[in-house]
């Protein structure tokens, strides 16, 4: 996988969705602006390729890889750090989705990561609001992809409040219409259903907790071409014309007999369980009419990318507010930041370490790694570690976050290899030996005091780490003299060799 520190020419972002994937890719101006210069989509129904047991099928597999190979020859010649690939809701659910993300990055060339439902949402939003005039009052967006349904309602730039509900058109049309027959019964079901899934969010989202409503993406965006074309309404999506869309899909009978103005053969498939989704959430949120955006996650991913490259990432700003909120002592997370820092300067380069995207992260675990006190002194760094891999991190992957809690966990007492094990293949070795880093740290500042501590010659041979204190200094130390040698046993169990003088 290829890395580059410098600012990149140009960016894309690839979309895994659980109906269509999506890459885009543009030209970022000196002014820090996007220029689109290559889109590119295909219907590959990742998530209709589920079967019974959560496993996504060889044959759905095979559709996916082949569109992947086609996306590859697009960005075989960027950096790492041009590039972000984002799976979604069957990658979140199904048994062998890490099998399928290995096959897939041995084919692009470049890490994929699995990101939660409301950091969907989060940048569903983020594509959205880059798209559309600045209006006064809140916006509710909804995307309705294949296997989820992301709602959130923001002001401007920033999204208030996100959620994801696991219904989408794929799902909704395995379960109500998979032989292709749509009858009156079959989709008062489905809408049934779904509204049932909505109801719960329906005191948070619906009409009167924002000003106007905006739909995006391939569902949405489909139905609201086939009511237009239709000439049921002008623009965007009625209540009236989706009752209409509803009453002619019934009428049809089966999705190869439905013959309306605007319907793609590739979203015949799904669009009973996508029009079934859409009408509840018209419903359920009390929608009379609805825009339509061009813009989405995809877009959103690029924009992200952008703020990134740029040095606003937002996994900064969430970091801070983890920290405000479960009460973190600031000048101790800073203190051991700022060694584990130094630490990573002599050892990366000894260790063969890709810094680019490993450092960001063990800083972040050194902000973090005393999160769980909230909850008890005892076992904090397990309470800690299961915070930071459950909770809503806006930027973090799921794997970034299986990264933050495998480092907390292990930053003090006994080394829980197994932890790391369960990470992506690319972040194994260097993540144990910057736990290693992290370890020494907490450890140099057992003290909690603003003692300043010596410089440190770090010398690394394989597992082989060797410690050169300045003469006297350990002398003088007694309490981490102890503390060193307590951890040369626990490092000794997971096959690394401390030494010190």
């Amino acid at each position: 996988m290829k890395t580059n520190t410098s600012v990149p020419e140009t960016v894309a972002a690839i979309d895994l969705g659980s109906n269509s994937f999506h890459m885009i890719v543009a030209r970022l101006e000196e002014s820090g602006t996007l220029s689109v210069i290559d889109r590119l989509q295909e219907s590959v129904r990742l998530g209709g390729g589920l079967n019974k047991h959560g496993l996504i099928t060889d044959e759905a597999q095979a559709r996916a890889l082949a569109c992947l190979e086609t996306f590859a020859q697009r960005i075989r010649d960027l950096p790492d750090s041009a590039i972000r690939i984002a799976g979604t809701n069957t990658l979140r659910v199904a048994e062998n989705a890490q099998s399928f993300v290995i096959a897939a990055e041995n084919i692009l060339k470049h890490p994929i990561e699995i990101i939660a439902g409301r950091e969907e949402a989060r940048l569903i939003y983020l594509g959205v609001a880059h798209g559309l005039a600045t209006q006064k009052g809140k916006r509710l967006v909804v995307d309705i992809g294949g296997g989820s349904t992301e709602l959130i309602i923001g002001r401007g730039m920033k999204p208030l409040r996100r959620e994801s509900i696991y219904t989408g058109c794929v799902s909704a049309s395995n379960r109500f219409f998979e032989d292709g027959t749509i009858t009156k019964k079959t989709m008062k079901n489905a809408i049934t259903e779904a509204s049932l899934i909505l109801f719960p969010q329906a005191r948070d989202f619906k009409f009167g907790r924002w000003d106007e409503a905006i739909g995006c993406a391939g569902t949405i965006k489909a139905i609201a071409n086939i009511v237009q074309q239709q000439g049921w309404c002008n623009e965007g999506i009625t209540y009236k014309s989706l009752k209409n869309l509803r009453k002619a899909l019934i009428n049809a009978g089966h999705v190869d007999k439905i013959e309306l103005d605007g319907l793609s053969e590739n979203r015949r498939p799904v669009i009973a369980g996508g029009v079934s989704v859409l009408f509840a959430v018209f419903k359920i949120l009390k929608i009379d009419r609805m825009r339509i955006s061009e813009q989405s996650m995809r877009e959103g991913l690029l924009y992200d990318l952008v703020g990134r490259i740029n040095h606003t990432d937002v996994r900064d700003a969430t970091v801070e507010a983890a920290m405000a909120r479960w009460g973190v002592d600031t000048s101790q997370s800073l203190r051991v930041t700022d060694t584990v820092e130094q630490l990573c300067e002599t050892a990366c380069d000894q260790w063969s370490i890709d810094v680019e995207k490993i450092k960001p992260l063990v800083k972040w675990a050194a902000m973090l790694h005393e999160i769980g006190l909230q909850v008890s002194h005892n076992n904090y760094h397990k309470h800690g570690a299961y915070i930071l891999e459950n909770a809503d991190l806006q930027g973090f992957s799921r794997q970034e976050q299986a990264l933050l809690s495998a480092l907390v966990l292990s930053h003090r007492s006994k080394f829980r290899d197994a932890a790391f094990e369960q990470l992506m293949k690319p972040f194994i070795k260097p993540s144990k030996q910057m736990c290693v880093l992290l370890r020494l740290a907490v450890l140099l500042h057992r003290g909690r005091n603003d003692q300043a501590i010596p410089d440190i010659s770090i010398k690394i041979k394989n597992n082989k780490i060797n410690l050169l204190f300045p003469k006297g200094w350990l002398d003088a130390n007694g309490m981490t003299l102890a503390d060193l040698i307590k951890e040369i046993n626990y490092l000794d169990k997971v096959g690394y060799k401390l030494s010190f003088e």
